[in-house]
């Protein structure tokens, strides 16, 4: 329409019952356009609510196991740790240390590496084993 006053371009905008709206206000002169704006807000909400339904959201599962954990619990944690990478989620295996074990922080290490070999297929490793406090912390991620 080219450059309109702005009483003609309420005018215009009245007669065909919708509403004028100012797209870039920093321009000189200011830009507007003719439109219905509640219709404009609607689909501007529709669009973030789909995108929101596309987005998926990866928990982080923690599992925790002794230095000194037996062959069948330590296989019972190792499917947990299987099953959460297979549903796309992250796992964080926590090795506790109590009294004196904390002096012995090798053993923890070697339970860790163990996970590591055995969950070779299904991930792969975000943070390496890591110490504090008494715990010993390593975050698995899943493969793509």
């Amino acid at each position: 329409m080219g450059i309109v006053p702005l009483e003609e371009a309420l005018a215009r905008a009245a007669e065909e019952k919708l509403d004028l709206v100012e797209v870039a206000p920093k321009a000189s002169p200011p830009v507007c356009k003719i439109m219905d704006y509640g219709k404009y807000k609607y689909l501007q909400a529709k669009k973030v609510q789909e995108a929101k339904k596309k987005q998926t959201t990866i928990q982080v599962k923690e599992v925790k196991i002794r230095p000194k954990t037996e062959e069948h619990d330590y296989q019972f944690k190792l499917r947990h740790i299987k099953r959460f990478l297979s549903e796309k989620n992250k796992a964080k295996v926590t090795i506790m240390f109590r009294g004196r074990e904390i002096a012995h922080s090798e053993l923890g290490l070697k339970v860790l590496e163990r996970i590591i070999t055995d969950t070779e297929e299904e991930g792969i490793v975000e943070q390496t084993p890591k110490l504090e406090g008494r715990n010993m912390i390593m975050i698995l991620a899943p493969r793509q």
